[in-house]
């Protein structure tokens, strides 16, 4: 009897599916497997459930996003030097007419203009759309078959309510979640939802499955985004929309809030620093100036305040930073990273843990033969991949050996070739398969032996087969012998028989079904004790970790009839066992143990079984002495604060799902961890997203992962996350390099600034707009060059940057200060000894000024040879390994040269053509920054020599 349900009355979509029988769920969602649901049935459960879809959250608009780029708290300080600026002009054309700088408004354009520019920059780096809900949304069928009032007919997809009887067959992807009532030799590939490759065989089941049953794991249900391999099935639909198991990786998506990355954070704190340092400053001359000289001075005491405000900002850090991200991911595309948000080029470096998947990336994502055994013997075989090159080695002499001169051996690779619907072909220097993976890696091995497919095929041509079926567990072919030569190889030279029988699939099945055995040329009966020691040597293999495959033959004087199979597949000659595995990338090992030398902890997140994902992790290294294996159904009875306390000691997470993977990032960075987090599925999206930086697999990897990922990997190689970390390591080192050079000479710049109405100066010794110029080009160019500086060799022996670090850390802030005072003391000097001499009869009294101007510009070129290392000399240091710098060195100096020399540039800076000697003057003072930077580099390696 099936229910009839009200709208008040429709059952939950959030029930536990898979633990209920068949006859439960249609009586539970009142519905008929032969009928379906009427017409207006299924409209009011559309007016109930609502629309089969993903639903999406609605995000900033690109307007909030460009108006949050002007709260940055230095641009609002150089938005309000502006207005003051602006005002300042409008006072003096009302006064005299005119502006001293002759141009109105000209410091107010310009740094309104540096302003927009840098507001721009960020809103460009910021309206990336994030299309992760949109990827999940085409995961679902546009159109799906259904039976209502009886028939079968075509429905859009977002019509599909709970309740529906939905028909699919090979080649469909699912769009709703359901149970499956009927089916027939179903099989559905889930790596969208589990991230496995191999198909899931589904089952009707009278019984349900146990509470905890993992996703991968539940055999009576099908999934929406999943792909049907396989055979055809009905199923009545259990949830829709939002609440399938794609719609809760959804819901987790929208959950997941963006947090600043390391650099972001260190930016807003330089941005704290420098403003207020400013505004104190500013307070401390204006209040000191006005103490000394009275309010007369005021004018000029915030004009001077203005450049001191002016002085104290970077402008130009912004466009360095963003050009040495882009220049970073160039180098990362060389290094297989492609960067898709350009602040995680620099949140790498700081990456201690790195959470990887198994398939694809530590592996090869190919299965490969690693051991047969025979009754003859046990050998290892060489090799990667499906290319058909290595050798078999005896395991117990230790050598290498032909495989012709073993007949069971032979006879097995035989076996592997002929019973077989794979392809395996070459592309290049590529070998591919075309077919099932396990069939293609027993190809692989007969190559390793000099068989080949092409030849045995058309030797001897396959008449006759049994499918493989998962109630049969194996697969049979027969072939006839060949008509030209000798009718079959040398290893069956016995009886005149016209067919074999070539069969292979579960080790246990086959050997009940064998009489005999193969040794050498000869078949002899198989004892119960030989039976014992093929069980024995499959139990081996099978706690290595490796997929095993029994092999046998059998002579036959006819071609049984398809429906004999029983009795055909019955008496055979055992050949002997293949063990084969995803075999770990042969780099992967050597990256691991690169990570751990550089501080970062590599861990196992996969859906695979544990026994072989901690055999995988043993070969590598990922698993110590003292760390531990946790299942998914262990993970799911643990708390939150519970999985925090064991994330320390766990290296490999096996069997887990989506909300899994999510909560092991989150417990991870409640532990102050900075997490890389590797994907491909739908179902690592959260987790991606969550991460600090979500890699997601270029050539195996969902839209919907890489939409949600920082970086796509585009080898899917474990070793290319070790490469871009390093380059990570390397960009932040040389942000740190430019940055103390950029706000070295800033800080200088606002000391002699403030010094001068202090000195009794008349004047402010440097205008905005020159100060533009400093920050911008004398500045801006030299520190695009330290960029690209070369990386130092150790950077990976020493451990990753904290993420909580300031961006002042390890030195930068009292190298800044320092270096600022010492700028001061040089230019200050030159400033009164300018003053001094430029009030002399028949000198030009405002020159002082552009000495000023000139020796803090050429200082700086110094300063960036001497900043390239903190502990070499420049002497030391190859000249030609970074040739960027001494371009940007003499092209500044050219250009600052410009400014004093060429007429019209002269009249817009408001600079003064000096003389030989000033020039030469301006370059001797400048010339003490290098000294003095390189001075401190030897009074530093004598201090640590004399420690030592």
């Amino acid at each position: 009897m099936i229910k009839s349900y009200s709208a008040h009355t429709l059952p939950q979509q959030k029930q536990s599916w898979h633990t209920y029988s068949v006859a439960k769920t249609l009586e539970t969602l009142g519905t008929n497997p032969q009928s379906g649901l009427d017409t207006e049935n299924a409209a009011q459960r559309q007016q109930h459930y609502g629309r089969n879809e993903i639903e999406e959250s609605a995000g900033r608009s690109n307007w909030e996003i460009l108006l949050d780029q002007f709260t940055n708290i230095m641009l609002i300080m150089l938005i309000v030097v502006a207005i003051i600026s602006g005002i300042l002009d409008i006072v003096e054309l009302r006064n005299s007419g005119t502006t001293k700088s002759g141009l109105p408004f000209k410091d107010t354009i310009a740094i309104f203009s540096i302003v927009i520019l840098n507001g721009l920059l960020g809103y460009l780096q910021e309206t990336r759309a994030e299309k992760a809900l949109a990827a999940l949304k085409k995961l679902s069928s546009p159109q799906v078959q259904v039976i209502r009032e009886g028939k079968r007919q075509e429905v859009d997809a977002p019509l599909l309510v709970p309740g529906d009887i939905i028909l699919v067959e090979a080649g469909d992807t699912l769009c709703a979640d359901g149970q499956i009532i009927e089916g027939s030799h179903l099989q559905i590939r889930e790596s969208a939802l589990t991230g496995e490759a191999h198909a899931v065989e589904k089952n009707i089941l009278t019984q349900g499955l146990q509470e905890d049953t993992p996703i991968g794991d539940r055999v009576n249900m099908v999934f929406t985004g999943t792909e049907v391999i396989q055979g055809r099935a009905k199923a009545v639909v259990t949830g829709t929309g939002m609440d399938t198991e794609l719609g809760k990786i959804a819901e987790m998506l929208q959950s997941v809030e963006t947090e600043e990355t390391p650099l972001q954070r260190r930016m807003t704190q330089l941005g704290s620093v420098l403003v207020t340092g400013s505004l104190v400053m500013v307070a401390l001359v204006v209040v000191g100036g006005t103490l000394k000289a009275g309010w007369g001075l005021l004018q000029e005491l915030i004009e001077i305040s203005l450049s001191m405000a002016v002085a104290v900002v970077p402008e130009g850090l912004p466009a360095v930073i963003t050009v040495t991200l882009a220049l970073g991911t160039q180098r990362m595309v060389k290094r297989h990273a492609l960067i898709r948000k350009l602040p995680a080029v620099e949140t790498l470096g700081s990456v201690n843990v790195i959470c990887s998947d198994k398939t694809g990336t530590l592996t090869q994502n190919k299965m490969v033969v690693q051991e047969v055994e025979t009754l003859e013997g046990n050998y290892q075989v060489t090799g990667t991949g499906y290319e058909p090159v290595g050798e078999f080695i005896c395991s117990e002499a230790k050598s290498s050996i032909r495989c012709s001169r073993f007949g069971a051996l032979e006879a097995l690779l035989f076996t592997g070739v002929l019973c077989n619907d794979a392809h395996l072909s070459q592309e290049g220097n590529d070998w591919n398969i075309m077919g099932d993976p396990t069939e293609g890696s027993l190809l692989a091995l007969a190559g390793k032996a000099e068989l080949q497919q092409s030849v045995l095929e058309k030797q001897y041509a396959r008449v006759g087969e049994f499918p493989f079926t998962s109630e049969r567990k194996r697969m049979s072919t027969i072939c006839q012998g060949s008509q030209t030569g000798d009718r079959w190889p040398s290893w069956q030279s016995q009886g005149d028989h016209q067919y074999l029988l070539f069969t292979k699939g579960s080790p246990e099945l086959i050997l009940e079904r064998c009489q005999y055995y193969q040794q050498g040329k000869r078949v002899h009966p198989l004892t119960e004790e030989q039976k014992e020691q093929v069980l024995r040597g499959n139990n081996g293999m099978a706690k290595r970790a490796l997929r095993v495959l029994g092999l046998a033959y059998k002579p036959l004087e006819q071609i049984p009839d398809a429906t004999e199979a029983e009795e055909a597949e019955q008496g055979l000659v055992w050949l002997g066992l293949v063990g084969m595995m995803d075999a770990p990338r042969p780099e992967v090992k050597a990256a691991v143990a690169k990570c751990r030398a550089a501080g970062i902890r590599p861990i196992m997140i996969t859906g695979d079984h544990q026994v072989t994902a901690q055999a995988i992790a043993q070969q590598l290294g990922i698993i110590q002495a003292e760390d531990h294996i946790l299942g998914g159904r262990e993970l799911e009875k643990l708390s939150q604060p519970q999985l925090e306390e064991e994330v320390e000691r766990v290296s490999v997470y096996a069997r887990v799902s989506p909300e899994h993977k999510l909560r092991i990032v989150q417990a991870l960075q409640k532990r102050n961890k900075f997490v890389a987090m590797t994907g491909d599925g739908v179902n690592d999206a959260p987790a991606l997203k969550q991460a600090d930086i979500g890699i997601a697999m270029g050539i195996t990897g969902t839209d919907v992962s890489k939409e949600a990922s920082d970086m796509v990997l585009l080898d899917d190689n474990f070793a290319s996350i070790v490469a871009a970390t390093e380059e990570g390591r390397v960009v932040y080192s040389n942000i740190r390099h430019f940055i103390k050079y950029i706000l070295g000479s800033n800080v200088g710049e606002v000391i002699t600034i403030a010094a001068a109405p202090l000195m009794g100066l008349s004047g402010v010794p440097l205008i905005p707009l020159q100060i533009l110029w400093m920050n911008l080009v004398t500045d801006g160019l030299p520190a695009l060059a330290l960029a690209v500086e070369p990386a130092d060799p150790h950077i990976m022996e020493r451990p990753p940057s904290s993420p909580q670090e300031s961006i002042f850390a390890r030195g930068l802030g009292s190298y800044i200060v320092r270096i600022g005072i010492i700028f001061s003391i040089v230019t200050i000097t030159l400033m009164r000894w300018a003053f001094n001499d430029a009030q002399q009869p028949g000198h030009d009294p405002e020159s002082w000024k552009t000495m000023v101007f000139t020796t803090l510009c050429i200082a700086q070129m110094g300063h960036a040879i001497a900043a390239r290392s903190s502990t070499r000399l420049a002497i030391e240091m190859n000249p030609f390994s970074n040739l960027y710098l001494w371009a940007a060195v003499i092209v500044t100096t050219i250009l600052q040269l410009m400014l004093v020399y060429v007429a019209p540039l002269r009249a817009f800076f408001n600079t003064r053509m000096l003389t030989g000697e000033q020039l030469v003057i301006c370059l001797l003072f400048s010339s003490l920054m290098f000294v003095w930077v390189e001075f401190e580099k030897i009074i530093l390696r004598l201090y640590r020599k004399f420690k030592h």
